[in-house]
């Protein structure tokens, strides 16, 4: 009998959440029965959108393209985020699954507007959105049907995104996700992307009480997309897979590297603040920041540059320990993107996105990127993510120390029986029968 596949995502599961998730009915259940990848490094930089086009690629942001959730503009924010298909240059899990004959299915995932998959309701509604209309986000890049069929009932738990009267992206995942099983049958590649996680280690750190009680509303969620599958699909015949996307990292304080900037007079701010000029601008990348010049291809700009950078980090008045070059950041971590320079502190730092700001000040919940709690630093930061599944083709009580994001796409391959050429990862033939 075909095996299928179903995919649990939750943003910024770290690996601590192992042991409490292990007392959770659901949780509990798939990491009894199942194997275990303790440690999954996340690509650099850990953000949302490259982690998780990674795991559907198999490959590095040097080779898929998407570097950063943002396509970010020096002295620009808001920007457009990456949502759609076409941005991403390599192809798709799910679609290599599709070419294989097996149905497909992507709820809520980040990067996949209009991907070619036979059920199609992708992350497109932007993070600050708090209208009426959300259906405007999904219209030509979300399956018709499935917008036909639901959104008139669950539409209103995004209208206005507000999580303080329990309004969230979450909510309609889970709304949606059990009736596809039921109305169309069981997609045989199902994958489902919850989000409240990550927002509450944003805004209160990694390690509280409410991260845990979310985590046991995630096992909840997970329950009813258990059932359905079990009531209306093929149980037996199913490989469960629970993934994180990053870990999170505490941090105390957010740096404004565009002051250091300046005041090494590589750039000039108007009256009211904003970007008037610059030779060289920081982006922020959360934990990390993009140095980008002016004119990359002026010899004696980059030295200059490169040589505040290097006093920076050598005078410790700003806790910078890191500094990369671009050929650097591509030789050791595979990414490129539109940076000439990559930064990060020691102890783990913010980077603001606003060149006004003071040079530093605390973090504070608010936007992601400078909040209590951050992502988007070097893959080895604490915490990583984890990985754990159970089914068919997974061995019972595996255990794999640690991989990387881009295993889990041809692991998941290998368990449904085809390959995906040329890409980054290897596929966990250790948690596999």
């Amino acid at each position: 009998m075909k095996q299928k596949l179903f995919v649990f995502m939750i943003d910024a599961l770290c690996e601590i959440d192992v042991g409490y998730m292990r007392t959770l009915p659901n949780f509990g259940s798939l990491l009894e029965r199942g194997a275990l990848v303790e440690e999954v490094l996340p690509v650099y930089p850990s953000f949302t959108y490259p982690c998780h086009t990674s795991i559907m690629t198999g490959c590095y942001p040097d080779r898929h393209g998407i570097p950063h959730n943002e396509m970010v503009r020096a002295g620009v924010h808001p920007v457009p985020w990456y949502t759609r298909r076409e941005y991403v240059k390599q192809k798709f899990f799910a679609e290599y699954a599709k070419d294989a004959g097996y149905s497909t299915c992507l709820i809520n995932w980040p990067v996949s507007a209009g991907a070619d998959v036979d059920w199609n309701l992708p992350m497109v509604i932007p993070m600050m959105y708090r209208g009426d209309d959300p259906l405007q986000f999904y219209e030509g890049c979300a399956t018709r049907e499935l917008l036909d069929r639901y959104y008139w009932k669950y539409g209103h738990l995004l209208r206005g995104l507000n999580r303080e009267i329990n309004a969230s992206l979450d909510s309609f995942t889970n709304a949606v996700a059990p009736d596809i099983v039921r109305d169309f049958g069981q997609p045989d590649v199902m994958f489902v992307k919850m989000c409240d996680l990550d927002t509450i280690r944003h805004r209160l750190g990694v390690d509280t009480d409410l991260a845990r009680e979310q985590l046991k509303k995630h096992d909840c969620e997970l329950g009813v997309l258990m059932e359905s599958i079990r009531r209306f699909g093929d149980f037996d015949s199913t490989n469960f897979v629970v993934m994180g996307d990053h870990g999170q990292t505490d941090v105390k304080r957010v740096l404004n590297f565009n002051r250091v900037l300046q005041e090494a007079g590589l750039q000039e701010l108007n009256a009211d603040g904003s970007l008037k000029s610059f030779d060289a601008y920081c982006h922020s990348v959360g934990i990390s920041g993009w140095i980008e010049l002016r004119d990359p291809g002026d010899a004696g700009l980059r030295e200059r540059v490169y040589r505040v950078l290097l006093d920076a980090r050598d005078g410790g008045e700003y806790d910078l320990r890191r500094v990369f070059t671009k050929e650097e950041a591509r030789e050791l971590f595979h990414l490129s993107g539109p940076f000439d320079f990559v930064v990060e502190c020691d102890p783990p730092t913010s980077f603001n996105f606003t060149p006004s700001d003071p040079l530093f000040r605390d973090a504070a919940p608010g936007d992601y990127k400078t909040a209590m709690a951050g992502h988007g630093g070097l893959p080895t930061l604490s915490h990583r993510t984890t990985l754990f599944a159970a089914g068919p083709a997974v061995r019972p009580g595996a255990i794999v120390k640690r991989a990387s994001l881009v295993d889990e796409a041809p692991t998941m391959a290998r368990m449904l029986g085809f390959s995906m050429p040329g890409v980054d990862g290897r596929a966990l033939e250790e948690i596999l029968r």
